[in-house]
């Protein structure tokens, strides 16, 4: 029998994540990691991970706001590297953002135009670790991983992705432990795509009941058992392991012949 309930987040959990940061950097050769800092959970705890495994020198922080940012994000992302002793900077992408979509000369959604910014930001992180002899740092969780809850190329690129094997509920108790700011806690996650988007509201389902879903998948429990366990719909679980397995071409690199998923 394995627990009903994720396992929960230790202080050894977050000093196995400082390791192995710390080790890739040592082993990758090059002077430290540049991050993208969103302003949410995920990306302020792998900052602060960073920080506290190479030293504050190490870890370049840059803020990509696009049209749709909250305003407040800003002063949140600068207020925490002021904290934290590191390096800031903030670039707008909005107007690379609109030289694509000119560019593609279509109507795109937001969904569209949110996976164009994503890509945008990523050129400018690999564009600066390039410079600064550094690398990029991902900040997806896993149920984002598993979900496909991502921009292929966005956000999805990165270097090292300390966060790959932890659901974004026990996001939330390593980023207590790491003592972060509570606003940043207990602020919904939203991708930003459009004003007031949320991550669980596109996705029809809270981070809590979804994460014990992929945590029953993960466990090779059958649909009606973790059903009747979290009080999910039956229709709602197949749902969410059909995505997972749809996601598959999100989460591995590009296929060559022979290997067919």
């Amino acid at each position: 029998m394995h627990p009903e309930k994720l396992p929960r987040v230790t202080e050894d959990d977050a000093e196995e994540l400082r390791t192995f940061i710390k080790e890739y950097i040592q082993r990758s050769g090059r002077d430290g990691v540049v991050v993208g800092l969103s302003g949410g959970i995920d990306s302020a705890v792998v900052t602060k991970l960073a920080a506290d495994a190479l030293g504050a020198d190490k870890v370049h922080c840059i803020y990509l706001p696009a049209a749709t940012s909250p305003a407040a994000d800003r002063e949140n992302t600068e207020n925490l590297c002021r904290t934290w002793g590191l390096g800031y900077e903030c670039i707008d992408i909005q107007p690379a953002v609109d030289a694509f979509k000119t560019m593609l000369h279509s109507d795109l959604s937001p969904v569209d135009s949110g996976n164009i910014a994503a890509r945008c930001r990523m050129t400018v992180l690999y564009s600066r670790a390039k410079t600064m002899n550094r690398v990029v740092l991902g900040t997806s969780n896993q149920s984002e991983l598993l979900m496909g809850y991502f921009t292929k190329f966005g956000d999805g690129a990165c270097d090292l992705v300390p966060l790959a094997n932890m659901y974004k509920t026990n996001v939330r108790q390593l980023a207590r432990l790491l003592g972060l700011p509570a606003d940043i806690i207990s602020r919904p996650p939203s991708a930003g795509f459009w004003e007031g988007q949320t991550d669980e509201d596109e996705m029809g389902i809270s981070y809590d009941l979804l994460d014990q879903v992929l945590w029953g998948i993960e466990q090779e429990d059958t649909d009606p058992e973790i059903a009747n366990r979290t009080g999910v719909s039956l229709e709602k679980v197949k749902a969410i392991r059909q995505r997972v397995g749809d996601m598959v071409h999100k989460r591995v690199l590009a296929t060559r012949p022979g290997n067919l998923l």
